[in-house]
């Protein structure tokens, strides 16, 4: 396979332009990482809206590209060596990106070295916790009489919040520079908002993280990204 239109996901998702960079996405914490990146590192591209629906990311054309039947994925036509490249996870295509366009990933090898320390701390950190919370605050989970749930991870929310208030203490990125460290992180503290759960986890308590969220939201490249592909 050559080429993004002979790639199964053209079939429900056809690209207009081959040629460019392909996302395949929904305005989630996890898949605005990449059109915020997008934008930020200056890269052509063109956004196809996946629902979370499993009509479409169970579909055998999602799948073809993500087994793994979640969003985001990329298609990139002018991979290394002018191959073709296919990609799934958010912090895999971050990184992919970011060493592409040569920006937003140090300077040196020990600077991105720390960058993805930071991104893997969101990866496994941040990401799965805050996303548990969520379904224990805000959706199904809610309805659990046990408190047992929901008492875990709003604690272990707190906990990172923690980590991130003190790495935070008079700098205004998490790793330095800005970085897509920071493109991986701010978004599922966003989350919060979404999920009602700023009171839960005390989040005055985070002056620091706060301020840094409002930095990033504040940045031109985050307002585009953040609702790319539009929901419908």
């Amino acid at each position: 396979m050559t080429n993004v239109t002979d790639h199964p996901i053209n079939a429900r998702w056809p690209a207009e332009n081959p040629d460019v960079i392909q996302l395949y996405s929904f305005p989630t914490p996890n898949g605005v990482k990449a059109s915020i990146a997008l934008e930020e590192l200056g890269l052509p591209y063109e956004a196809h809206l996946v629902t979370l629906s499993d009509a479409d990311v169970k579909s055998p054309e999602f799948l073809a590209l993500n087994p793994n039947n979640k969003i985001p994925a990329i298609i990139d036509p002018n991979g290394p060596d002018g191959e073709m490249v296919t990609l799934f996870e958010s912090g895999a295509i971050l990184i992919y990106l970011a060493e592409k366009a040569g920006k937003l990933l140090g300077n040196s090898a020990g600077e991105k070295a720390q960058i993805i320390q930071w991104l893997m701390f969101q990866m496994g950190g941040v990401g799965p916790m805050f996303g548990q919370m969520g379904f224990f605050v805000k959706f199904a989970g809610s309805e659990i009489e046990d408190p047992r749930p929901r008492e875990r991870y709003v604690n272990e929310a707190k906990r990172l919040l923690g980590v991130m208030e003190k790495q935070l203490e008079g700098q205004d990125w998490i790793a330095g520079d800005f970085s897509i460290a920071d493109i991986a992180l701010a978004p599922w503290i966003g989350a919060l908002d979404f999920y009602g759960a700023k009171p839960l986890v005390g989040f005055d308590d985070f002056p620091n993280v706060a301020a840094y969220v409002d930095r990033f939201m504040a940045r031109p490249a985050v307002q585009k990204g953040r609702n790319i592909p539009p929901r419908p």
